[in-house]
Order: C-alpha cells, then sequence, then structure tokens
C-alpha cells in the first residue's frame, strides 16, 4: 500500500516508542491522528512537530480505549477530520511491574485493568475501524505486542497474558478482516527511553539488556521500520514479528 496520503491513527502515539512511528509514517507522507489517553499537551506537540517536520497533517484526539462509546466517537471524528481511515497503529499499553510469584499482588483490580488497555482495547478499536477500512477497499493494522506474550516473562503474568492475546487477536483478526484489512504485530523486547519500561524495575531491566545475543536494548527506529514494512505489504497478514536484539526466538 502506498503511504503517501494515507490516512494512519496511532494510540499511544506521543510515547516513546509512539512518537518513532508517528514519524517514520509522517515520512513517507502518512498524515497522522496521535491518540493519547491523558496526556493532552505532550500529544499536541507531537502533532505540530509531525506537521512542521513532514508537511503532512497531524492532530492529537484524546480517547479512554476502556471505553466502548469513546472508541467509537474517536474512530467517527478521526475519519470526520481527515476524510479516511488507513491504517490503525495500536501501541496504547499500560503495565506494572509484579514479580510471577507475588501472586498477592496480582489483585484482580490490575489484571482487569492491564488486559482492557493491552488486549480489550485493541479490540474494541479493531472491530470500529474495520468498517471504514471495508468500505475503503483496503487498511493495515498493526499491533505492538512484546516478546512477554511469547514466554512466561515480562513484568507482570497479567502483562505476558495480555500480549500473548494480542498477538493471537493479530491471527484472528487477520482471518475475519481479509482481503481488504492486513493485520500484523511487531513484539519488541527491552525498548529503553518508554514509558512501559520506566515501570520495570532496575534488575529486570539490566537483565533483558545483558542476556540478549547483541548485549543491548532493542531499537524503537527497528520497530517503527517494521511498521512500516507492515503498512506496506499486500501480501503478509497475521505475523508477528520480534524485534528484541536476540533473545526470544519463535
Amino acid at each position: 500500500m502506498n503511504l503517501k496520503g494515507a490516512v494512519a491513527l496511532v494510540t499511544g502515539g506521543n510515547g516513546g516508542l509512539g512518537q518513532r512511528i508517528c514519524h517514520a509514517l509522517a515520512r513517507e507522507g502518512a498524515h497522522i491522528a496521535v491518540m493519547y489517553a491523558q496526556s493532552r499537551d505532550p500529544a499536541e506537540a507531537v502533532a505540530r512537530d509531525l506537521a512542521a517536520t513532514h508537511g503532512v497533517r497531524a492532530q492529537a484526539f484524546g480517547c479512554d480505549i476502556t471505553d466502548g462509546a469513546a472508541v467509537a466517537a474517536l474512530v467517527d471524528a478521526v475519519t470526520t477530520s481527515f476524510g479516511r481511515l488507513d491504517i490503525l497503529v495500536n501501541d496504547a499499553a499500560y503495565n506494572k511491574s509484579i514479580p510471577f510469584n507475588d501472586l498477592d499482588d496480582l489483585t484482580e483490580e490490575v489484571w482487569e485493568k492491564i488486559m482492557a488497555v493491552n488486549l480489550t482495547g485493541p479490540m474494541r478499536l479493531t472491530k470500529a475501524v474495520a468498517p471504514v477500512m471495508k468500505a475503503q477497499g483496503r487498511g493495515r493494522i498493526v499491533n505492538i505486542a512484546s516478546v512477554a506474550g511469547l514466554g512466561p516473562t515480562g513484568s507482570s503474568i497479567a502483562y505476558a497474558v495480555s500480549k500473548a492475546g494480542l498477538i493471537h487477536l493479530t491471527k484472528c483478526m487477520a482471518v475475519a478482516l481479509a482481503p481488504e484489512v492486513l493485520v500484523n504485530c511487531v513484539a519488541p523486547g527491552l525498548l529503553e527511553g518508554t514509558r512501559a519500561t520506566a515501570n520495570l524495575r532496575p534488575e529486570q531491566v539490566e537483565r533483558s539488556a545483558a542476556t540478549s545475543l547483541l548485549r543491548k536494548a532493542a531499537d524503537k527506529d527497528d520497530c517503527a521500520d517494521m511498521v512500516i514494512t507492515m503498512c506496506r505489504t499486500g501480501t503478509m497478514t497475521g505475523q508477528t514479528i520480534v524485534i528484541d536484539a536476540g533473545r526470544v526466538f519463535h
């Protein structure tokens, strides 16, 4: 798919990885809807930077993706403002660092919040954009999961399970939305300079980098470049690509 003139909705677009994804898409000529949950001013600053740097249209939109009505209103607002919607990047996520053996701290409230943001939110967004993309005859959805979804690792059991669910949701939605809409997934390892990493225990961050084959964290720009590849492709769907400096092989 030619990205010039396409419209992309990036959830969590003001985050560390989200900003890289927005800029990568904008460099290709895509117009960007930067979705934020609470941080309006930083999101609007990202939108201004995208427009000034790349000469594309960019606008910030607030949304609580755990609210179905808010998600529907978001998609309506984006399509009304931009006239179409070609790409959805589900990057918004929530985590809380809880050691796997600390089941007392893995409360139902924590579990439900992580699932609501990391799994149910992307499902809601995918369902909301699907009719628009189907009617247009084209669409690309890219989910940002984690290597935690491929094995019993990560910041908590709830986080790992939510990302495993997102990886399988990718496959199921690829089946449901073919052939007009292609759905793929990027599974990063440790990423430095993101809100998610800031929530991890220091020893977990150090161990993740030290045990990778390349002895470093994954690169945010590599992840953003893979998003571009998944938006351009015409023959890849239902796939998950790991970018983690060589820790998980699947």
